[in-house]
């Protein structure tokens, strides 16, 4: 069970595998979504990026991204699967929410800044910008939350009792996202519209410095880090 002790971060596995970047996090920033609203102070937003080619997130030409947009399938991190980072309880799901097959900037950009800007808390669901996404209870006042999440891919049931390392779903481009990614964050309630933020940190990941991984411990990833995680 988890349990925050004088206000330190929890400390979780991270809920990927592989080679991960973090664009938004709290390492950079606070809050680092820009609100403290829905429990964001303190959420993260993981991709996948070719660090042979100008990081970018997708294996097409920046002209075909310029014009005509590129298909989900060829974005790095679209359908990576998600782990869950500590035992738990899940207390929500939400699934079946469609993904527009195809990311064009400028789309993408006008319907992220119209749907932070009409979002009404107070009338609207969750989903229309979390799109698909599963809330996980860690312990009594410690929840989180994974969004945007690949449609139909969800691969546990509600009240399901769950142990750290169970495949949870995968990683998507539904409801508010600009391109595939995993939002991640904890928060001190499963009703995520009147939540607050709670900072975590991995217990161990690998950062890569000076040409070599080197592991760390209890660290929160910073935006400009490349960092890994494997378990065996």
């Amino acid at each position: 069970m988890i349990k925050i002790f004088n206000n330190e971060p929890v400390t979780i596995d991270f809920p990927l595998r592989g080679e991960w970047n973090a664009p938004t996090t709290p390492a950079k920033k606070v809050p680092s979504h820009g609100t403290n609203r829905m429990g964001l102070r303190y959420a993260f937003d993981f991709l996948q990026v070719d660090r042979k080619n100008k990081n970018k997130d997708y294996d097409a030409s920046f002209l075909r991204f310029l014009l005509l947009g590129i298909p989900l399938k060829k974005f790095y991190c679209w359908g990576k699967k998600i782990y869950a980072p500590c035992d738990g309880e899940i207390v929500a799901i939400v699934d079946g929410i469609s993904e527009r097959k195809h990311v064009h900037w400028l789309r993408e950009s006008i319907l992220a800044l119209r749907k932070t800007l009409t979002f009404n808390e107070n009338k609207d669901d969750y989903s229309v910008i979390a799109g698909n996404y599963i809330i996980m209870k860690c312990s009594n006042g410690v929840y989180m939350a994974f969004v945007h999440l690949q449609t139909n891919s969800i691969n546990i049931s509600m009240n399901e009792k769950i142990k750290k390392g169970t495949y949870l779903g995968n990683v998507g481009h539904s409801g508010n996202s600009t391109s595939p990614h995993l939002h991640f964050q904890l928060m001190d309630s499963d009703n995520i519209k009147g939540s607050n933020g709670i900072l975590c940190r991995f217990g161990e990941y690998e950062v890569y410095q000076n040409g070599v991984w080197k592991k760390v411990y209890n660290q929160i990833p910073s935006s400009k880090e490349r960092i890994r995680f494997y378990k065996d």
